[in-house]
């Protein structure tokens, strides 16, 4: 009874921390800053296939990859070379987390006055649920997202994370994360809603 209630307590966290949707044609393709090619090969694949005209790439300074001014820049460089034109990819090369991710890519979708209904966002797996809740709180709330993800160099997944310590401890501290992005705003969201109901 204990083991099958451990075995279950992991894959809760798994379903919650992992996760995939099927995916469909988009206005745009989204991606988190970070210094993870395989984002950018998952992009233009979509692309090429006619998934989404746009792809718009977040991320500012990594000091892991020096020889560019920025992550976006880098990720944009493994597009190009997969020979995406660069008139279909926007930079937003500022943002320092997933959060700034956000916020920054929908202030660059609204001043190019895009009006996306559909978005794929493309991101590292064990960083999908994180990513999803933060897009979607800082995004209109119309917007459908589909999720598609890829491995890192960490090789961490859904069937494996917890059969090793790095695994348990980077999915374990996106728990953790997740708790701090969102306790607040969890608690204005609360506020806002009491407030409409007065």
């Amino acid at each position: 009874m204990g083991q099958n209630r451990s075995v279950y307590s992991f894959q809760c966290i798994s379903d919650f921390i992992f996760l995939e949707t099927n995916i469909c044609p988009s206005d745009i393709i989204l991606i988190p800053g970070s210094d993870c090619p395989e984002l950018a090969v998952r992009a233009a694949e979509f692309y090429k296939v006619g998934l989404a005209p746009i792809i718009l790439i977040s991320g500012g300074h990594n000091p892991i990859i020096p020889d560019y001014a920025s992550e976006s820049e880098f990720l944009m460089s493994v597009v190009l070379s997969k020979g995406i034109c660069r008139d279909a990819v926007i930079l937003e090369n500022k943002a320092r987390n997933t959060f700034e991710n956000a916020v920054l890519s929908w202030k660059i979708i609204e001043q190019r006055a895009l009006k996306p209904k559909r978005c794929i966002l493309v991101c590292k797996a064990y960083h999908s649920r994180r990513a999803l809740l933060t897009y979607q709180a800082r995004f209109p709330a119309n917007i459908e997202f589909y999720i598609s993800t890829v491995e890192d160099y960490k090789k961490i997944n859904k069937q494996n994370w917890f059969l090793k310590d790095r695994g348990i401890e980077t999915v374990m501290s996106e728990v953790v994360k997740i708790g701090k992005y969102f306790n607040k705003e969890i608690k204005q969201m609360y506020e806002k809603e009491a407030v409409s109901f007065i």
